[in-house]
């Protein structure tokens, strides 16, 4: 039995995905303790799983994260990129000790959160990232995950790309000081960015293959699984549905579901085009805006779905581009109208976008145009023959089971890689619809 630390950004996505990987370690005798903040204790939800606080507790990260998701101005990004130095900053200096204390063998890795792998090599623990988002690995000729632009091989192309990459590392200046000042204090190499602090001993992401543009660069280790899921029953939800309307589902995630404005045009477009709506807002709205909106056209309107449930019965689905939804969304073949918002859902939905699997639009834009959107999507099945492939490919790629080997043999073997990893990097080029 190996006792596994999980490091990870205090969202709510990252630490569903981290769950169903611990408990899935925990099924096979393992223990997982999360370290962080004492404030993300309540985002653990299964009573399995160990949580220990570092010493510093602070509930900033509520804030920054809810400034990054509001992206109002440049003001709250730079806060949230200031917020996200300190958290690491925190981590670093306290994890080395704690580590030692709860006599922990090897270390999880989130790649957002740069702590948990410069720690770990910096202390001498075997070590795993996992891409609960986008992948951060690095290739020239691709655009970072948080960018919101199509896949291309052309000059013009490549130029924006590595123009706003330069930006993008110009903004990250005060991370890549926190991390360089921990790199040297632990006597590391040159470390200044959260794709420097990648495991050299396995790599597990989300993303698939059939989601993600084409890599020509991922190192072997390198193994895209699927969603991290634990197995679970769908509930069905206490919607009816009229067979003889498009039923649309419409969700924001946890930090977005106080977007009532942008829930009201959808809610006016999906009144246009004659179909039933539900909305789940997460508990961002209040009632009175919840009864507002079904005035303005939606059916339903709940704090929280059951999101399997709800897939399974939408003709489509309009979301923010997170990456948990958008898999859940490929696994029931629903195809997706995506709005993003912040964080990489531009990059979400610029891949969704460019493999045929939906489409997507500005949070600008207008319920006409929200309403052309979903129109395209209901007309043609273009998009759920495309999606019936992707799924097929999500599937076979082995999911939590696959990743719990994954974890035990680079951390506990100390040896890259699996008996199913072999040709992972290598992927599919997909037909291109834009």
């Amino acid at each position: 039995m190996s006792h596994f630390a999980v490091v990870a950004p205090p969202l709510y996505s990252h630490f569903q995905a981290l769950e169903a990987l611990a408990v899935t370690l925990i099924g096979r005798g393992h223990r997982v303790t999360f370290v962080h903040r004492a404030a993300a204790r309540p985002l653990i939800r299964d009573a399995r799983i160990n949580f220990t606080a570092i010493d510093t507790p602070t509930a900033a990260f509520r804030s920054g994260h809810r400034a990054f998701a509001m992206r109002a101005s440049a003001l709250s990004i730079r806060r949230v990129i200031v917020d996200m130095a300190a958290s690491t900053d925190e981590l670093a200096s306290a994890l080395p000790p704690l580590l030692d204390r709860l006599g922990v063998d090897a270390v999880i890795a989130d790649q957002m959160e740069a702590a948990g792998g410069l720690v770990a090599e910096g202390v001498g623990l075997p070590f795993v990232s996992v891409a609960c988002a986008l992948p951060v690995d690095r290739e020239a000729g691709l655009p970072l995950p948080v960018m919101p632009f199509s896949y291309a091989t052309d000059a013009r192309a490549r130029q924006q790309y590595a123009a706003s990459e330069r930006i993008y590392d110009w903004l990250m200046r005060p991370h890549a000081r926190v991390i360089a000042t921990h790199a040297a204090r632990f006597g590391l190499g040159r470390r200044e960015a959260l794709h420097h602090c990648l495991s050299p001993l396995g790599q597990i992401s989300q993303t698939p293959a059939t989601l993600d543009f084409p890599r020509q660069a991922l190192p072997a280790h390198f193994h895209a699984v699927g969603p991290l899921r634990s197995p679970t029953s769908a509930r069905g939800g206490r919607w009816t549905i009229d067979a003889d309307r498009p039923f649309v589902f419409a969700s924001f995630g946890t930090l977005q579901g106080h977007r009532f404005g942008l829930f009201e045009k959808v809610a006016r477009a999906c009144r246009r085009i004659g179909a039933r709506l539900l909305v789940a807002h997460c508990g961002g709205l209040t009632a009175h805006q919840a009864r507002r909106l079904q005035s303005r056209g939606a059916t339903f309107v709940t704090d929280f779905a059951d999101q399997h449930a709800a897939l399974a019965q939408a003709d489509a689905v309009v979301t923010h581009g997170g990456l948990n939804t958008v898999l859940d969304a490929i696994t029931a073949e629903t195809p997706m109208l995506v709005i993003p918002l912040a964080f990489d859902q531009p990059g979400v939905a610029a891949r969704v976008a460019w493999h045929g699997l939906g489409e997507r639009a500005s949070r600008f834009a207008s319920a006409g145009q929200i309403a052309e959107g979903l129109s395209r999507l209901l007309a043609s099945d273009d998009y759920r023959q495309r999606l019936a492939a992707s799924r097929e490919g999500l599937i076979s790629a082995g999911g939590v089971e696959r990743a719990a080997r994954l974890v035990e043999a680079a951390l506990v073997t100390r040896t890259a890689g699996d008996a199913r990893a072999t040709g992972q990097a290598a992927q599919p080029q997909p037909a291109v619809v834009s």
